[in-house]
């Protein structure tokens, strides 16, 4: 199979190296000497193999073929680095598809019980969960008034399961006020990224529900986070992954996982709280693999892009895997 595949840009087929890519707009002046290069059809950011390209050009010479130009030297390379390239960012998507699935929810809320908080219950609940989570004032404000217009539906939860590269299998978590448009986004996404939509229960056994708290690396002691959550009856503290040549801002990013029964959550939060640690709370539960599975550099590559791909849809809210 060539290397290569085809796609066509401003009327013009280019060719583009195997790997996943995605728009990131630039526009410069090309010269070689003193002839001067065509416009440009195309500015992207690319992963190619185990490397994070800077940027990357389509461009059509005057009067002749397109071709590809590569600006700037590879500026991640390997398992360590691109997994620490993607800390800060992963972990600022997670809170923003938090923020967004509370929105959610109180639109479901709204549109079952009415806006009025003393006669529904279950808005007072989500509003008082989202005074836990520290969502924005004005997002919940949104949403209530949103659930009153006209047109707009309860959200229904869906799962969809994924397979992934190197026997990596995905969960994707979705909330929809429209079912046929969410599987058709979930499934466009799966194939433009080489993975493959499993049969339900396919890999969801692979997973177990819990409660969890996200506790920063640099709040909390591993010896006293240890103590404290056990004591308060959490199952078990997940330590990030962290490697020997991590640099010491990388390892700011880390987050420890204490993991929880439904019954102790409450708990284990008020004994945070009372020595001082500041959380993250989940927003009623996660999905853990029950094993890991530990794959080379491009099949990570490969299913970091896919998961990320699939937490930019609006209607997911989750994205879970098995990669270690």
């Amino acid at each position: 199979m060539s290397s290569f595949s085809a796609i066509r840009a401003f009327g013009t087929v280019v060719r583009l190296p195997h790997g996943v890519h995605f728009k990131r707009p630039m526009c410069f002046s090309l010269q070689r000497g003193t002839d001067s290069f065509g416009r440009i059809l195309s500015s992207s950011a690319v992963i190619l193999g185990n490397a994070w390209w800077d940027s990357f050009f389509s461009v059509r010479f005057d009067g002749g073929d397109a071709r590809n130009i590569w600006t700037f030297s590879p500026v991640c390379m390997g398992r360590r680095s691109c997994k620490i390239a993607g800390r800060k960012d992963a972990q600022n998507a997670k809170k923003a598809k938090l923020f967004s699935k509370i929105g959610k929810e109180v639109v479901s809320a709204v549109k079952k019980g009415g806006p009025n908080v003393t006669s529904n219950s279950a808005l007072a609940a989500i509003l008082e969960k989202a005074k836990e989570l520290d969502v924005p004032k004005e997002i919940l404000e949104r949403n209530i008034k949103r659930a009153s217009e006209k047109g707009q539906e309860s959200y229904i939860e869906k799962i969809y399961e994924v397979y992934g590269f190197g026997g990596v299998s995905i969960i994707v978590e979705v909330s929809t006020d429209k079912v046929n448009r969410s599987v058709a986004a979930v499934r466009e996404v799966v194939k433009d990224y080489g993975g493959k939509m499993a049969d339900p229960g396919s890999v969801m056994f692979k997973f177990r529900r819990a409660r969890v708290v996200n506790i920063k690396v640099t709040d909390a002691d591993k010896d006293q986070l240890l103590t404290i959550a056990l004591d308060a009856g959490a199952e078990d503290v997940i330590e990030p992954s962290i490697y020997e040549d991590d640099a010491d801002e990388d390892k700011l990013e880390s987050y420890y996982k204490v993991v929880s029964a439904a019954e102790n959550y409450s708990e284990i939060l008020s004994k945070l709280r009372e020595e001082g640690i500041a959380f993250e709370p989940d927003n009623g539960s996660e999905l853990l693999p029950i094993t890991t599975i530990e794959v080379d550099d491009e099949a990570m590559d490969l299913n970091k892009e896919l998961m990320s791909r699939l937490l930019d849809l609006d209607d997911v809210d989750a994205v879970y895997t098995d990669q270690k």
